[in-house]
This record gives structure tokens, sequence and C-alpha cells, in this order.
């Protein structure tokens, strides 16, 4: 496995999640995706974050943004990434993805410019 080449945020192939219960973190969540989406040669949502997190460890998506996840969520997902070569942040490119739920992957020339995009 191995993230994609993609060189950056124009044109990328995203994955994205969004839970019912997003709640007060709704209006955070439109504001990201209305800056993302003009960008992004396309955005899914398959509804499985630990599916989406596989498709961009192997290349398929060249990133993946979702708030308000759980551990088992992620655990999986995010191990295959970074073995990929990827990252994984939280959306302001810290450390606490795994505290908070709100997580950032991708390769490593798309994830720094999705994050610059994220609204949280």
């Amino acid at each position: 496995m191995a993230v994609s080449p993609q060189p950056g945020l124009d044109g990328a192939f995203l994955a994205t999640g969004f839970a019912w219960q997003l709640g007060d973190r709704f209006p955070a969540y439109n504001r990201s995706l209305c800056r993302v989406f003009p960008r992004a040669l396309g955005i899914r949502r398959a509804g499985a974050a630990a599916l989406d997190l596989a498709h961009t460890a192997c290349g398929i998506y060249d990133g993946f943004f979702e708030l308000g996840l759980k551990i088992w969520d992620l655990a999986a997902g995010t191990l295959l990434v970074r073995e990929a070569g990827g990252v994984v942040t939280d959306w302001r490119g810290g450390p606490d993805w795994t505290g908070t739920g709100n997580v950032v992957a991708g390769n490593p020339g798309v994830h720094p410019e999705l994050v610059t995009e994220l609204d949280f």
C-alpha cells in the first residue's frame, strides 16, 4: 500500500463523512466543505470512516476529513494511512485526533493544504 502521489489539494479526490449527530459542529463542517469542494476533483461519502481511510492508504483517495469520530472508527484506518506514507492529524494539524475525533488524513502533498482549508 502507498498513498497517492497527488501534489496538492487542487484536483484531489477526497472522502468525507458527516454523522447525523453533527449538531453544533455542522456550521464548521459546512464552512469547510464549501472551501474544499471547489478545489477538489471530487468528494465522496461512503459512510464508513474505516473504509475511507483504507482507500486513502491505498491511494484511491488523496485525503479524508471528518468530525466527531470514535476511536474504533479511526484506529485501523489511521494506522494504514501512516504505514502507507500518509499523515494523520486533527483539524488544526495537531496530534489530538484520538481525543477529538476530528481527523484529517492524506498524502504529504494534500494533507497540509486540506488542513489549511478546514475551519474548526
